[in-house]
């Protein structure tokens, strides 16, 4: 299980440099649906399958879309693509940061900080993910809240960037 969880983050610093370091709204898009799947993975791993079924609904559906109306807006003839001598080299100062940061950091982890969220399973009368979802939905209510608000006002913001010539989703009949 270690193995696999040690897998699973690397692939997600791995997707998280991919979309940092490209430039190109359309490899970027890949790198992030990389790192979005790969944490659904982790959380899975870790005992999460209900908050993991909820950010890959909801991270992918809703924020992708809004990626997409982006994406178009910087459409490109000749994208950069990960071969590229910029890309590579952004690539290769993240994974020299990330390996300092490692180098670091790293010698506070060990094998057994990894932990699953039933690890006391005979102790609860629920699965850790539902009684984290009734916390979530108890104590950050408020938050939920906002979050719903950003992201319409993040729609209708690229919904307005993205129309043209008095033709869109927003205008005034």
């Amino acid at each position: 299980m270690t193995y696999l969880m040690f897998l699973l983050l690397v692939a997600l610093v791995l997707g998280l440099i991919a979309v940092a370091s490209n430039p190109t709204p359309y490899f970027a898009a890949l790198g992030l649906v990389v790192a979005a799947g790969v944490g659904c993975g982790i959380l899975v791993s870790s005992g999460g399958s209900f908050l993991s079924l909820v950010l890959f609904l909801i991270y992918l559906g809703g924020m992708l879309v809004v990626f997409a109306y982006s994406a178009a807006l910087a459409a490109e003839p000749f994208p950069e693509a990960w071969g590229s001598r910029s890309v590579l080299g952004y690539v290769l100062v993240y994974l020299i940061g990330v390996v300092l940061a490692v180098g670091v950091l790293g010698g506070s982890w060990h094998e057994g900080s990894w932990a699953v969220v039933d690890g006391l399973k005979e102790f609860s009368l629920l699965r850790g993910d539902v009684g984290g979802v009734a916390m979530m939905y108890s104590f950050g209510g408020s938050m939920l809240v906002i979050c719903a608000w950003v992201l319409l006002l993040t729609l209708l913001v690229v919904l307005e960037l993205t129309r043209g010539l008095s033709r869109g989703a927003v205008r005034a009949v």
